[in-house]
């Protein structure tokens, strides 16, 4: 077949034909020009959405820190009440996770998100004010609430804006937030509480919900300019971007707009659409199996202590046990984009490595070797939960965009629901051991990793592997 020639530089140039797999006839795109307009999404979306998780990730886990650091004892709370003052916030963000995707579906995320990111500043700022146990359990609702948005957004903004080969590495990035805010927010919880512990007659843990609230909603007021909202809509890309994006998704098989064909699902219809998925029914069971062990991360500090260390050397040796998960999960996770078809048996290994840890840690009493397990622990939760998050987007991804935003938020808020259980497994009561929780972890890492090992047998394959190559335009020169 002949080819035509493009004209580069004022000259004539040949065009070389290449064939690159894809699930439909598309308009050619160029790789080049491809390549150009990833490293642009990744410019303005990476840094948003990571700094925007560190900080809620700050606010939602600084209760624990705050905790050894003197709350407890100033608000005379029982182990009772810190317990549900800790479960209100995942009460709050399982109530209004769904809703929240459905408004941004339907908005601009870079309204949505930086709205939403001031309100949770606020509330955890105001955080510092409280006196009693009641006023702490309201706020962690409400703290709840607001950040519900967040998480599911984001899944679902990553989600309409990478191909799937390119979608693990960008969870990780995302979850990786959560990860070095888990390693320096102890750092930093560290250094607040000990150096202003007192100044202008305010104890430290006071301070610490105060200067982290109030940097929240400072970053809340600039981080809109910086935020994308569609591939079809968003105004930091040119037209003929935009054009690409939603094209290059189509060669995947992901939907990036609303179901064609005149009128869009009301919401009503979208909610069906997302509960009688059957798929859902499998990963979402599987991923509450992983967040509900992250509940473990409210009681790193108590469970540091417990090996001897002061308040404050118990929020810095926190740092090493998220440190060792970063550089667990960032290799697998690059590994998993390269094999995206191999994710749910990813998926199973991982969770057969935090059985493994968890099981050891209730049968080995010595709290040096327990540190180190739960060093290993923890990377199977953050692993799990990059490569669980990719997984289910991968397998949501053909469904029209508004029933994959409410099947997204309704997969990541029963998976924070899950915390339910998980932070009720370590009562002080319990201490230093914590059979009861660590042998706990050790049954639902097995059940996790059972359901999806049954996914990656049921699912389909297609999403991997097309039917049809598509020609892609090179120029020689």
């Amino acid at each position: 077949m002949d080819l035509p020639n493009v004209v580069n530089d004022g000259k004539h140039v040949p065009l070389e034909l290449h064939y690159e797999e894809a699930t439909e006839t598309e308009q050619p795109i160029d790789p080049v020009a491809e390549k150009k307009l990833v490293r642009k999404i990744d410019l303005y979306l990476m840094p948003s959405i990571f700094v925007l998780y560190l900080f809620s990730f700050v606010d939602r886990a600084n209760i624990g820190l705050a905790e050894v650091a003197g709350m407890q004892k100033a608000l005379k709370l029982t182990p009772h009440e810190y317990y549900i003052a800790v479960i209100l916030w995942v009460i709050g963000y399982f109530t209004a996770a769904v809703p929240s995707n459905m408004i941004l579906s339907r908005t601009r995320p870079s309204i949505f998100l930086p709205i939403i990111m001031f309100l949770w500043g606020a509330v955890a700022a105001i955080t510092a004010c409280v006196t009693k146990a009641s006023h702490l359990m309201a706020l962690r609702f409400l703290l709840g609430v607001f950040e519900a948005g967040f998480s599911p957004a984001v899944l679902f903004i990553i989600s309409v804006w990478y191909r799937k080969h390119e979608q693990s590495k960008r969870f990780f990035i995302f979850l990786s937030a959560g990860i070095l805010s888990g390693a320096f927010g102890g750092v930093a919880a560290g250094a607040i509480t000990s150096r202003l512990d007192g100044a202008h007659g305010i104890a430290g843990w006071r301070w610490l919900f105060l200067v982290e609230g109030v940097t929240t909603c400072g970053v809340a007021l600039i981080v809109h300019w910086f935020l994308l909202d569609f591939p079809g809509t968003s105004k930091r890309l040119t037209p003929e971007e935009r054009v690409m994006a939603e094209a290059r998704l189509r060669h995947d098989g992901i939907t990036s707009k609303k179901t064609e064909g005149g009128h869009a699902k009301t919401l009503i219809r979208a909610f069906t659409a997302a509960a009688l998925n059957w798929q859902l029914w499998i990963i979402t069971p599987a991923y509450m199996c992983i967040i509900g062990a992250l509940a473990i991360s409210y009681f790193y500090p108590t469970l540091v202590k417990g090996l001897g260390y002061t308040s404050t050397n118990a929020q810095y040796m926190t740092a090493p046990i998220y440190l060792v998960a970063l550089f667990v999960a960032l290799p697998v996770c690059f590994f998993a984009d390269r094999h995206p078809s191999k994710r749910g048996l990813m998926l199973v290994g991982t969770m057969a490595f935090g059985c493994i840890f968890s099981a050891l840690t209730t049968a080995i009493e010595n709290f040096v070797a327990r540190y180190v397990f739960l060093c290993f622990i923890n990377s199977a939760i953050w692993t799990g939960n990059a490569l669980g998050l990719s997984f289910a987007s991968t397998a949501l991804a053909p469904v029209d965009i508004e029933v994959r935003a409410i099947s997204l938020a309704m997969m990541n808020g029963l998976g924070g629901l899950a915390q339910l259980y998980g932070t009720a497994l370590f009562p002080s009561t319990d201490a230093p051991e914590y059979l009861v929780g660590f042998g706990t972890f050790t049954g639902t890492f097995v059940f996790g990793g059972a359901l999806y090992l049954l996914a990656y047998l049921l699912f389909p394959k297609h999403p991997f592997k097309s039917k049809r190559k598509i020609p892609i335009v090179r120029s020689q020169a």
